[in-house]
């Protein structure tokens, strides 16, 4: 019972998340231009951690993807590691 729960918890704030990236992704993003250090842009890398990821594992891949896009970073090609997928 409690797993259904977190479960049904964790895929809520994954969707809120998710559903808060697009409207940056298509109301603010285009009017600061494209400065991503990285491929994926940071934001979809947040999008696929949040479609691919628990919710905590979400969080931390995307703060520290944002934290490394910097000056001071090459950047790159960085895609979410896909190995414990959620459905």
């Amino acid at each position: 019972m409690y797993k259904k729960i977190i479960y049904t918890i964790n895929c809520a704030l994954r969707w809120i998340c998710i559903k808060m990236i697009r409207v940056y992704q298509k109301c603010i993003s285009p009017f600061l231009g494209n400065h991503c250090r990285f491929y994926p842009s940071c934001s979809q890398y947040a999008h696929d951690a949040f479609s691919s990821q628990p919710f905590f594992k979400a969080i931390y891949l995307t703060v520290k993807r944002i934290l490394r896009c910097n000056p001071f970073c090459k950047g790159g090609m960085d895609y979410v590691d896909h190995t414990h997928i959620t459905r």
